[in-house]
């Protein structure tokens, strides 16, 4: 195997970002991460979707490794099937946290990822899904959703728009959670301090991999973190503004292969290539944000 670049760990985000609308994956995108993993880089998959919902596309990938879910709740090992690190949401914290938030701009929607490798996700009387094609299992109940330890709850508001349902979550919710927000209708509770680059950094110190090693890809404010942590982070053309701000570079969109699209600069067709072009990023001095 060739030498790795300089960009020897490639986090990517799936949805709005590796993915397609569709949530397929082009044959331009697998045919560009394939050239830098023959060139020495390694992948990983750094989602918001729980361990169980990525199954199939860590195999479509090609994925026998690590893979970060849930918000870098989950550190999930695909060749294995189980999970080499979790942190689960306190149910009682998570209750108290939406009490609070609905105290502050009424009722809301509620969802629930379950913990492990099985987990299923729950969903309340009113919620959504904002990924049709995901599956879960309708609950009669709130209280339906706390029978099984969770890695997070699902938010959606009836009238409010992601943006200020996230700010006001933030503003009442403290320490009982981490409030993140990863998609056009998922605004999500999370372990407190637990972020994308929380378990970004322990699947990279597994891997023996360095934060200015890493190129990262993304598209929502739950990518910030993530961003803050490596070396170089990429956003998709029609990224949230706020992860925009703290990009070190702005791609073309999912659908136009964003991702690909870098990764073809960086690479070329040779691992010489690669190594060349790599060098113009230089590493940032960041830490992980709680």
């Amino acid at each position: 195997m060739a030498a790795p670049t300089d960009c020897s760990l490639i986090a990517t985000d799936l949805d709005g970002t590796l993915l397609r609308g569709d949530d397929t994956l082009s044959d331009r995108s697998l045919a560009a991460l394939a050239q830098a993993e023959r060139a020495g880089a390694r992948h990983l998959v750094v989602t918001g979707r729980p361990a169980p919902r990525v199954r199939s596309l860590l195999g479509d990938l090609g994925c026998t490794g690590l893979a970060v879910c849930g918000q870098g709740a989950q550190v999930y090992d695909a060749g294995t099937d189980r999970m080499l690190w979790s942190v689960r949401l306190d149910r009682e914290l998570a209750e108290t946290a939406l009490g609070k938030i609905e105290a502050e701009v009424g009722e809301v929607y509620a969802a629930v990822d379950q913990d492990g490798v099985d987990g299923r996700t729950l969903i309340e009387p009113g919620y959504r899904m904002p990924h049709p094609t995901l599956p879960s299992v309708p609950v009669e109940r709130r209280d339906d959703l706390w029978a099984r330890p969770i890695s997070k709850v699902l938010l959606r508001h009836p009238r409010l728009s992601d943006d200020a349902l996230a700010a006001a979550a933030r503003s009442v919710v403290g320490s009982l959670a981490t409030v993140t927000m990863s998609g056009p209708g998922t605004v999500e509770l999370q372990p407190c301090g637990v972020t994308k680059a929380t378990g970004l950094a322990l699947a990279a110190e597994h891997l023996g991999l360095r934060p200015e090693d890493t190129i990262a890809f993304g598209d929502m404010p739950n990518d910030v973190p993530m961003f803050r942590w490596a070396g170089h982070g990429v956003a998709m053309a029609d990224a949230h503004a706020e992860l925009k701000a703290v990009a070190d570079e702005v791609t073309l969109s999912n659908e136009d292969d964003g991702v690909a699209v870098v990764l073809e600069r960086l690479f070329g067709r040779t691992a010489g290539v690669g190594r060349q072009r790599s060098a113009q990023y230089a590493p940032k001095t960041l830490s992980i944000e709680p």
